[in-house]
C-alpha cells in the first residue's frame, strides 16, 4: 500500500475513532449499534482496512454525520 493511501486510511480512521468516542462508544457499542463487524471496525479506525461505501454509510449516518462531513478536507 502507497504511503498516500496509508495516509488517507489512517486519517479517516482517526475520524471516525474521535466520532465515536464523542457519543462515548465502546467498539463493540458502534459495532452492535451499527451491525458492523467489531474487528473490522478496528481495522477500519487503525487505518488497515478499507471500508466500502455501503459501510462509510452506515458508519456517517450511525455517527450522526453525513459521509461528505467525515470525507472532507482528508
Amino acid at each position: 500500500m502507497s504511503t498516500e493511501k496509508n495516509a488517507l486510511l489512517e486519517a479517516l480512521g482517526q475520524r471516525i475513532r474521535a466520532l465515536r468516542k464523542s457519543k462515548r462508544w465502546t467498539q463493540t457499542d458502534m459495532a452492535v449499534t451499527l451491525d458492523i463487524n467489531r474487528g473490522h471496525l478496528s481495522d477500519i479506525e487503525t487505518g488497515k482496512r478499507e471500508a466500502g461505501l455501503i459501510t462509510l454509510q452506515v458508519i456517517a449516518r450511525g455517527l450522526g454525520t453525513t459521509m461528505s462531513s467525515l470525507l472532507k478536507g482528508l
